[in-house]
């Protein structure tokens, strides 16, 4: 494999067609891969040479234009630089498919400058900073005591495989600066294996970012945990042999001669039985030590350790990853463990290799890595969140992710100036026929008028789907509303097909395509109770009553909520943060209204009805009650009453259906108090806007008085607001305790320590 990452052009050139010709050398530089840098400069003569005779002036380098180059100043005939160590070892990152870990920093600022160029079409933002302020950055580093301290040096000056910075990142929407905790593998060392020390580094730097309460990113790049040989010892042991003679008969043990022993006994790198054997004095070694640390064990408990960390911030704080190359074993489990995760197209998330796997089931049945933990076999399972096509377009994409986050765990949510007005209405509609539920969440180009877009519930362009070919059912993703950020789940109405590849190790395996039923319900058949759809359910119980930010239930027109998918969300899980809200043309209930018929309304109740209601039917029953009738008679109206009966069925289902339907609507919710209102889906994007609003500031309010009276209920404080609230604007609407936007943005709440 070659790269070409430099090249160099002389051009010359003419300001006017009679003007002087002006030597100007061209050059490009793209030395991490994925950024290309351009350099001007114009051949002139050096000023202390200028008086000098033509063969004895000497010619250098001036830069062309605003920016200054590295070579501005020197002499044109300054030797090119042979490469040098950091070329060596970014040659050698690349080599492997990935970027070299000192061209991160670099990387995520050109990532941030794309970031505020594709934000600014979303949102009124700020002038975007210059290059040099967008990203400000330490490397974290283990002292000689092994403490995590911060520190500015040179690229690859790292003595391990891991390197760490606190990086200061301004960002659209944190103009100011928001900090992130960045831990990568250096793959050029020791191919990215972790040891003690790696390991160390890592849980100081994920312990740093707890501490702060700041979002944590890891980038691997690594071959799991390290394996090694006590190389002193290699070089020197001896074999008996049952039979020196034949070696095939096999061997008795390994062992030192004296003088070997005497010269690795004082390094303890080798635990040894005296033996006279053969006529000899030999130490038959029982167990190898290794002068060096990270040989074997101990490295796996460093893992642990790293392990039981990434699953403790994960729990604290933000935790993404980035997979680049390949991640193995420990790495495997520690992207897993940090959930949020992000996976290049050609790389690998395993636990073991192919070939080590073909050595176990013992014939070639893996052909490569990926086959193995590739982005079609991690992302359709739902490991990685999202693919993306190079390591530059992985950091963008962390960067986009994080600008929905609050920089830091006490912070409130980043909230940006969208262009997307605020008040417009909703224009894709849904409808009772199967339609792609992310038409209602982004718009969709409209299908009567070419070129004309019809808006969706969020931000125009703000929605990020993550997840896409797992769990299909369902449509996940980040998005903003007003500016606001949210996450999304949407139920996908249309059929799906799920793929289940075949395992080669597997002779009887073969890949299976299933076709699933839309809706995202929660079906009691067979097959949906044998794949744990029951635990699974509750998962969802167990997440929503541990959250601690709104949470806002919306059946949008012509969708239906029941049984087991209305008990795991509704809002009685977290009534301190939930609520919910059904379209006018929503249905939400136990059973769908053929199903309640088919329990509550049968035929018998709908011939009482039609007796009831029907005037023929009416008639015919009550001639045939009369008890005059001859037998012929009585015989002719049985069969017209029968006749009549049959003929009503029909319709008279429909009409009990209906009947039961009507059990079903937003109206009764809400009298039920089952959801806090009833809207209309063209005006629901302002509603849920302002309601969002209002339920973080009042949130933010809360934790405020929280803090300053920790004695008081959520109870005491929900009464304490609504009391505010009627002081400085009248009565209070609605069903709950609202705060006004108004009030704790313009005004000064009363001191939280006074009686309620």
């Amino acid at each position: 494999m070659v790269f070409c990452r430099q090249a160099e052009l002389k051009i010359n050139i003419r300001l006017t067609p009679t003007g002087k010709q002006i030597p100007i050398r061209l050059f490009l530089t793209n030395e991490s891969g994925y950024y290309l840098d351009i350099s001007l400069y114009k051949e002139v003569t050096d000023s202390r040479t200028g008086q000098l005779g033509p063969k004895d002036r000497q010619i250098m380098f001036q830069a062309y234009g605003d920016k200054q180059g590295p070579l501005h100043g020197m002499l044109i005939n300054t030797p090119y630089v042979t490469k040098d160590l950091l070329q060596s070892k970014r040659f050698q990152a690349q080599s492997l498919g990935t970027t070299y870990v000192y061209d991160l920093p670099e990387m995520f600022r050109q990532a941030l400058r794309k970031l505020w160029q594709s934000t600014d079409a979303q949102a009124n933002l700020p002038k975007c900073p210059l290059p040099s302020e967008l990203l400000t950055f330490t490397e974290l580093v283990l002292d000689p005591q092994g403490q995590l301290v911060q520190m500015n040096r040179l690229p690859g000056g790292n003595e391990i495989g891991m390197v760490a910075w606190r990086m200061t990142l301004r960002t659209p929407e944190y103009p100011a600066g928001r900090e992130i905790i960045v831990i990568s593998n250096d793959i050029t060392h020791k191919i990215g294996s972790f040891g003690p020390q790696e390991d160390e580094l890592f849980q100081q730097a994920s312990e740093m970012s707890r501490q702060s309460g700041i979002p944590r990113v890891y980038i691997a790049a690594n071959s799991g945990a390290r394996i090694g040989l006590a190389e002193e010892i290699r070089h020197m042991f001896h074999v008996a042999w049952q039979d020196p003679a034949d070696p095939y008969k096999g061997f008795k043990y390994l062992y030192l001669t004296p003088q070997d022993y005497k010269k690795v006994s004082a390094l303890n790198s080798v635990h040894c039985e005296h033996v006279e054997d053969e006529g000899e004095s030999r130490y038959k070694i029982t167990d190898i030590i290794g002068k060096e640390e990270g040989l074997g064990v101990e490295n796996l408990r460093g893992s642990g350790m790293i392990a039981g960390e990434t699953s403790l911030a994960y729990e604290e704080v933000i935790t993404m990853n980035l997979v680049t190359c390949r991640a193995i074993g420990i790495g495997a489990y520690l992207v897993r463990l940090g959930q949020r995760t992000i996976q290049v197209e050609n790389s690998h998330i395993i636990l073991t290799g192919a070939g080590a796997l073909n050595k176990v089931l013992g014939r070639e049945v893996y052909t490569s890595n990926n086959q193995l933990g590739g982005v079609q076999i991690m992302h359709n399972n739902g490991v990685t969140h999202s693919t993306v096509c190079d390591d530059f377009e992985g950091v963008h994409t962390l960067l986009q992710w994080l600008s929905y986050m609050p920089k830091c765990t006490s912070s409130p949510v980043p909230i940006l100036r969208s262009k997307d007005p605020i008040d417009r209405l909703v224009e894709f509609v849904p409808t009772k026929a199967p339609y792609d539920p992310r038409w209602m969440l982004a718009g969709r180009p409209s299908q009567s008028q070419k070129g004309q877009w019809l808006s969706g519930f969020f931000d125009h362009g703000s929605f990020l789907e993550i997840m896409q070919p797992w769990a299909q059912s369902v449509v996940v993703g980040r998005a903003r509303l007003g500016g606001i950020p949210t996450g999304v789940v949407a139920v996908e109405t249309r059929s799906v097909e799920l793929s289940i590849p075949a395992d080669p190790a597997n002779l009887d395996s073969e890949a299976k395509i299933i076709q699933q039923a839309g809706q995202g319900g929660f079906s009691g058949g067979m097959k949906d109770m044998y794949d744990q759809v029951l635990k699974f359910g509750a998962y969802i119980v167990d997440g929503l009553r541990e959250y601690r930010q709104p949470v806002l239930v919306y059946i949008p027109p012509q969708a239906e909520l029941r049984g087991g998918s209305w008990v795991v969300i509704d809002p009685t899980i977290n009534p301190r943060h939930m609520e919910m809200y059904a379209d006018a043309d929503s249905r939400g209930g136990v059973l769908e209204p053929e199903g309640t018929v088919e329990i509550k309304f049968r035929k018998k109740d709908l011939v009482k009805t039609m007796r009831r209601v029907d005037p023929v039917y009416m008639s015919l029953a009550e001639r045939l009650g009369t008890p005059e009738l001859s037998q012929p008679e009585r015989k002719e109206l049985e069969t017209k009453l029968k006749e009549r009966e049959e003929f009503l069925l029909p319709i008279y289902h429909q009409v009990a259906v209906q009947f039961a339907d009507l059990h079903d609507t937003p109206g009764r919710m809400q009298e039920k108090g089952v959801i806090t209102d009833v809207l209309e889906w063209r005006t629901s994007r302002q509603f849920f806007y302002w309601r969002l609003r209002r339920l973080l500031l009042e949130d933010m309010v809360m934790k405020k008085i929280q803090a300053a009276n920790s004695e008081l209920t959520d109870g005491q404080i929900q009464a304490m607001l609504r009391r505010w609230f009627v002081e400085a604007e009248g009565a209070v609407k609605g069903p709950r305790g609202l705060v006004s936007a108004k009030l704790f943005t313009e005004g000064t709440p009363p001191d939280p320590s006074a009686p309620l």
